[in-house]
């Protein structure tokens, strides 16, 4: 059952949204080849705690890091590795943040150097997905639209979607309905 947020609930969830921001703006500036994922990790749990909130995956479900890194083809969920990234790398960073009692939680997939014009397209067509879907957040539509515009937008780029994974609700819990 999806729980309605007041407005105040709502605010409280956009201060740990922003903090998962930041946290993704500061690293964007040290993905560069050469650095490793645990390196990577450390910097947003200090940059996370210094901002009063707590990293919001280490420890659920025994999860041992603050972030999930998933290089190049790896889809989701990847636990960080001192693996050196390496120029044309992919890597995408999932990020959450607990204040106040909410979550924030969000994702973002950055280029490593220079990526091949083939990834750079991947790119641009899963982020332009994201506002496809966004629009589709309105009165009257149900969460099956959204993906449905998802789907449709990637599929008629040549790109498929993971089923499997499909996204989850946030609030009190980093994990509600839908």
């Amino acid at each position: 059952m999806v729980k309605i947020k007041s407005a105040e609930e709502i605010e409280l969830m956009r201060e740990s949204a922003l903090i998962v921001s930041k946290t993704l703006g500061m690293l964007a500036s040290e993905i560069k080849p050469g650095v490793n994922a645990l390196y990577l990790d450390q910097l947003a749990e200090t940059f996370i705690r210094d901002h009063g909130a707590e990293p919001g995956f280490l420890g659920m479900y025994d999860f041992p890091n603050t972030l999930n890194m998933s290089p190049n083809a790896q889809v989701v969920h990847g636990i960080p590795n001192a693996e050196p990234l390496q120029e044309g790398d992919i890597i995408s960073v999932d990020c959450g943040a607990l204040k106040n009692g909410f979550y924030g939680d969000h994702a973002y997939t950055f280029e490593v150097g220079e990526v091949a014009p083939e990834v750079k397209k991947l790119l641009k067509v899963t982020k332009e997905s994201l506002y496809i879907g966004i629009r589709e957040f309105k009165a009257g539509n149900r969460v099956g639209d959204v993906g449905y515009a998802i789907q449709n937008y990637c599929e008629s780029h040549g790109y498929g979607v993971v089923r499997e994974l499909v996204g989850h609700g946030l609030g009190k819990k980093l994990h509600e309905s839908p």
